[in-house]
């Protein structure tokens, strides 16, 4: 018999993750999955699950989970106190939660994401092939609600002896990578210096479909229409009022404003856990 978590407290917004769903984009289905995917598979190694077992994806204000079963579990990601029970527990170790108990993953003291995975991994309902929410399509679970319940796989083989490993912490300044193109002839060469040189910040406008910045705005050149084109993961686009967008997981496949650079993935993860007011700084690949 499968085990299940009821939620006692869902939070801002907890979703199930996983690797995601790539390969669909012809078909208009963005790829989601974890935004900060080194984290989910880090929780899950030092579970025994697979690396990309779905976990649960928690924003800024954590969740409480009631197992109806006992479950080890870990919480990693952005820091956070981990209760069980009222209790202290360990963050970022395996922690085995009784039948019954409450494990409370509290609001993240740094960054924006904690991940919680469970020895056997959450069991929701593949769509496409991944059980992923997306919260731009709809497919997957939908968000965690209070008394919801979720199913956890069998474990698949014992938690490791030896579960421990250093986690890297959020960023105090975002630094990305890019790569110019496909369309920075759009621009002025000042703009593109600009991108370069200048200081944005995380916008509080912020989400799974992207990381919005503020700070000064890129000058277009060509002021013509753009017909809608194909859009992927780290696209920087540029909307009318001139302040880089980065797509994130749950971004659109297609798009109409110009994409100036692309962050290549790698780079994400640390954009994943960057709370609003974070410098961001954009350098050359």
């Amino acid at each position: 018999m499968t085990a299940g978590l009821t939620v006692a407290r869902s939070g801002a917004l907890t979703t199930v993750q996983d690797a995601g769903r790539p390969g669909h984009a012809h078909l208009g289905v963005p790829r989601s999955g974890a935004l900060d995917a080194p984290a989910m598979r880090l929780a899950n190694r030092l579970l025994g699950n697979d690396p990309d077992a779905a976990v649960l994806e928690t924003t800024l204000t954590g969740c409480a989970l009631r197992p109806d079963r006992d479950v080890t579990v870990v919480v990693g990601g952005a820091p956070c106190p981990v209760t069980v029970d009222g209790g202290p527990a360990a963050w970022g170790t395996p922690v085995r939660v009784p039948a019954g108990s409450v494990l409370d993953v509290g609001a993240a003291t740094a960054g924006v994401r904690s991940y919680v995975a469970v020895a056997g991994g959450v069991a929701a309902e593949p769509v496409l092939g991944s059980r992923s929410t997306d919260l731009l399509s709809g497919l997957g679970p939908a968000p965690l609600r209070d008394g919801d319940t979720v199913p956890v796989g069998s474990p698949r083989r014992p938690v490791p002896a030896s579960a421990a490993a250093p986690w890297p912490g959020p960023p105090a300044e975002l630094v990305l990578p890019v790569r110019l193109g496909p369309r920075a002839d759009w621009f002025s060469p000042a703009a593109l210096r600009t991108l370069t040189s200048a200081a944005y910040r995380v916008s509080p406008h912020s989400n799974r479909i992207g990381l919005r910045t503020e700070g000064p705005p890129l000058r277009r050149t060509s002021t013509g229409e753009l017909p809608s084109e194909g859009m992927v993961l780290g696209a920087v686009q540029v909307p009318p009022d001139g302040r880089p967008v980065i797509f994130l997981h749950d971004h659109p496949t297609t798009g109409g404003y110009p994409v100036v650079a692309v962050v290549p993935e790698p780079a994400l993860a640390a954009a994943a856990q960057a709370t609003a007011g974070t410098p961001v700084r954009f350098t050359l690949a």
